[in-house]
């Protein structure tokens, strides 16, 4: 049991030894530990503070951003706005000059068949006129007493007679 129990001796020495590390502890190294702590604990202060501020300053670039990307999609809308009627006034547009195009090829080509058509009726008439004279004379040329030679002789010239 000497083992557990110590003597009264080293106890006193034990406490000597004790107060005497914690005397120096108390003089030179608690001031520097506590000191370090209290600029540790100032450090984790200063960080959290520094989370905080930066994590304001994400929440602000995060609604900016949001507002940027608001921004964006409302002017792509406006942009596709445009676009879709800046395509349906020129469809528009090209679909007028097309029924104009359309209207004067039309305006030309009856006028060109009326053109044609005036020059036709004046070709026929001249040459019916000169079928007329060319019956005529030859009806002349003949001296027919008789009214039924007449008829024969119309007759005869009439079938003779080929229109083109």
């Amino acid at each position: 049991m000497e083992l557990l129990t110590p003597g009264p001796g080293l106890l006193i020495w034990t406490l000597l030894a004790f107060l005497i590390v914690f005397f120096i502890l108390k003089k030179f190294a608690w001031p520097a530990i506590i000191k370090g702590l209290n600029e540790r604990e100032a450090g984790i202060a200063e960080a959290i503070a520094t989370a905080e501020k930066v994590k304001g300053e994400m929440a602000a670039l995060k609604n900016e951003n949001e507002a940027l990307m608001a921004q964006a999609r409302e002017e792509r809308t406006a942009m596709i706005k445009e676009a879709k009627e800046q395509s349906a006034k020129m469809i528009s547009e090209a679909k007028d000059k097309a029924k104009s195009e359309y209207d004067r090829i039309v305006a030309d080509a009856q006028a060109a068949i009326l053109q044609q058509k005036n020059a036709a009726l004046t070709d026929v008439k001249n040459q019916v006129g000169a079928l007329v004279i060319e019956v005529s004379e030859k009806i002349l040329r003949r001296e027919l007493s008789n009214k039924s030679e007449q008829e024969k002789y119309i007759k005869d010239l009439a079938e003779g007679v080929k229109l083109n």
